[in-house]
């Protein structure tokens, strides 16, 4: 089940908020798990299962290692429970890819294919299982103690408006919201939820969806037919689907989760606006990145080692690991490491002519970079990517695909909102929506836009037809 889904809209989410808000307070969060679990088991019922006995596992053991004191066991402890999740996340999301090469390597020197039943992904793994690390690193740490209820630490983990596709929420910064979250459970929070999540909904179904179906269209063509134009227009339409689409989905993640009393960390910051690719990741996936920085790049040694040389090899290796974990393919993989050697020759001797030059070139050059990084991840083959970004530069700019214009219409919106807060106005605007306080006048104005756009959205999903989400299968 998915957000944008027609039964989460008009079923799901209306049957929850008014059981969630009718109930007494006691109640509130074994409501919220019994709706957590109903969400997850839609989509994936055998999978369930899985989920619900590794975060048995963790829970006792992360008890057990609080009230060690020898550290070499709480390291053994520590070392046991990061395993069997790590152990878990390979086993469904990279066996297929591992037996694969082995199967093509084989094939190379004559000998037999190894047998394999292919796995089927269980839904929103990778973002599960960095969440049940979080919880044994921060309680290992001893930066927060663990939670004193399974049916709790269930919660932190199962919490459907992160489920699926996050934020990546750490452990100590939801922790005491799970216990008591009475300081964010008012009237003004649970609106203020409501615009941010319709908000989000806009972004998902208004602008990433029409962006989609014509970036499927052109990427479903073989290469080698498609000319510079359509490369272009096909690459332009995927940018900005993946922005609004997981923009969007992290908007009513947020949404969702203030309307409960929840804090989530934000997610996206205008990305595309970024003067560098250092920058960049700092703006995109945003709890992505402190994950890893806090869980890999710390531990790896980070800023404090002994060379330069280190330094960008620690940087490097936390992209590489960043594109596996987007997906098991030799196209993520060459993905996150494009963008690490980026940020490795950023600090190497880019920054300083990124600073000599005018902020729109910069910003200019740093979205041209992200763009064609994008090929990778939209395509399947590494050859066929390469072979993609050369039909891009062939400046070839005859098309076969015929472009109507309300696509041009929605490429033109995507492309301001994409760029809305890269001056100062349109900044003050956007803070003034997700972060300002909102006076009486302001909550009728909003809220009364905020229903038309869903309704819009609703009338645009029943009709429109093409609803994916990108990443539903990470």
């Amino acid at each position: 089940m998915v957000f944008s889904s027609i039964v989460f809209l008009l079923y799901f989410l209306p049957a929850f908020l008014i059981i969630y808000f009718l109930a007494d307070k006691k109640y509130k969060n074994l409501i919220i798990l019994l709706f957590s679990v109903l969400f997850y088991s839609w989509g994936a019922p055998k999978f369930v299962f899985v989920l619900l006995a590794t975060t048995f596992l963790d829970f006792h053991l992360v008890q057990w290692m609080d009230k060690v004191q020898k550290n070499g066991t709480r390291k053994w402890m520590l070392a046991l429970s990061v395993s069997v999740n790590v152990g878990l996340l390979f086993y469904f999301k990279y066996s297929n890819f591992f037996i694969e090469n082995v199967n093509t390597l084989l094939f190379a020197f004559g000998a037999k294919d190894i047998q394999w039943t292919k796995l089927v992904l269980p839904i929103g793994i990778s973002f599960y299982t960095f969440e049940s690390i979080t919880y044994v690193v921060d309680v290992y740490r001893r930066v927060h103690k663990p939670l004193s209820n399974f049916w709790d630490y269930q919660l932190y983990i199962i919490l459907f408006p992160k489920l699926i596709a996050g934020p990546i929420v750490r452990y100590h910064d939801l922790a005491d919201q799970i216990t008591n979250r009475t300081k964010n459970d008012t009237i003004d929070a649970k609106l203020t939820g409501f615009y941010r999540f319709t908000l989000g909904l806009s972004k998902k179904v208004l602008l990433a969806n029409p962006m989609g179906q014509q970036a499927d269209m052109i990427f479903s063509m073989p290469v080698t037919d498609i000319s510079s134009y359509t490369a272009w227009i096909g690459i332009l339409a995927y940018t900005f689907q993946i922005y609004f689409d997981f923009s969007g989905y992290s908007d009513m993640a947020i949404g969702l989760a203030k309307m409960m009393g929840f804090v989530f960390p934000e997610n996206f910051n205008n990305p595309y606006i970024s003067k560098s690719i250092t920058e960049f990741w700092r703006r995109w996936h945003i709890s992505l990145g402190a994950w890893m920085k806090n869980y890999l790049y710390i531990p790896l040694g980070g800023n404090r080692v002994a060379s330069k040389g280190r330094l960008y090899l620690n940087l490097w290796l936390v992209f590489l690991a960043s594109g596996l974990w987007h997906g098991a393919s030799w196209c993520f993989v060459f993905w996150g490491a494009y963008h690490g050697f980026f940020l490795v020759i950023e600090r190497f001797f880019l920054a300083k002519v990124y600073d000599k030059i005018h902020k729109l070139f910069s910003t200019s050059i740093a979205f041209l970079i992200v763009l064609i990084g994008w090929v990778f991840f939209r395509e399947e083959k590494l050859s066929n990517a390469f072979l993609y970004i050369k039909k891009m530069f062939s400046f070839n700019v005859s098309s076969i695909v015929t472009l109507d214009n309300e696509f041009y219409f929605f490429l033109t919106l995507a492309f301001l909102f994409s760029f809305f807060a890269y001056f100062k106005t349109g900044q003050k605007i956007q803070d003034a929506l997700y972060f300002h306080s909102y006076p009486i006048k302001k909550h009728i104005v909003v809220f009364t836009g905020s229903i038309l756009l869903f309704v819009l959205c609703v009338a645009s999903i029943t009709s429109f037809g093409f609803n994916p989400f990108i990443y539903f299968r990470f």
